[in-house]
């Protein structure tokens, strides 16, 4: 039986076009394989807790000196527990400031940690999360995939960066941009982001 994660990042809930989006493929996943797990962190209605002292010290390991470093250790364990056991990670990152949801930055300050997700090696870092494929719904209100603001996008890169780092390579990012441009740019644009969206889950099918 495959395992999706699905991680939504919006604060905006149900309004969200990320996490609409995110439905709407876990739907499809779901037409596919009815027997399909779902896991579902919505990161913008509950978040996962920025780190602090404490939840800093508890994820660079060791064993735990308070209850607030054994809550944060116990909290990377299930956060790191749902990633590996998903087969598909789905992510819906709006774009806040020009980069990701400090909500999801919090999730993967909890999922990264050396030893566990990741190891260092006297060539670099390896990952240790491996053999999954993610699909990252990116909705932004201006265009940075291409043009003069191009260079303000700091969050694909970003999630790009984090994923590989834990060893999640296979990864297709879905955008959703001009969503601020107008409400006929905005209904294109989400229109597009979901066939493109349905369009690489079906040729992913094929290819399986």
């Amino acid at each position: 039986m495959s395992t999706v994660l699905v991680l939504n990042s919006s604060a905006l809930g149900g309004a969200s076009v990320s996490k609409q989006l995110a439905e709407k493929a876990v739907a499809q996943l779901r037409a596919q394989d009815p027997h399909l797990r779902v896991v579902t962190r919505d990161l913008g209605e509950t978040p996962v807790p920025h780190l602090t002292t404490d939840g800093a010290t508890a994820i660079r390991g060791g064993e735990p000196a308070n209850a607030a470093q054994k809550a944060t250790q116990a909290l990377s364990d299930e956060l790191i527990a749902e990633l590996k056991a998903a087969d598909t990670i789905i992510i819906g990152a709006p774009m806040y400031n020009f980069g990701i949801a400090s909500t999801l930055k919090a999730w993967f300050d909890h999922v990264l940690r050396a030893g566990v997700t990741f190891r260092y090696t006297e060539t670099g870092p390896v990952g240790l999360v491996t053999g999954k494929r993610a699909i990252v719904i990116e909705t932004r209100g201006g265009l940075y995939s291409e043009g003069p603001a191009q260079p303000f996008d700091s969050q694909e890169p970003h999630l790009r960066t984090l994923l590989g780092f834990i060893g999640i390579t296979d990864v297709t990012f879905v955008r959703a941009e001009k969503l601020a441009f107008g409400p006929e740019l905005r209904e294109q644009a989400i229109g597009n982001a979901q066939a493109v969206l349905e369009r690489h889950i079906e040729e992913r099918r094929r290819a399986a």
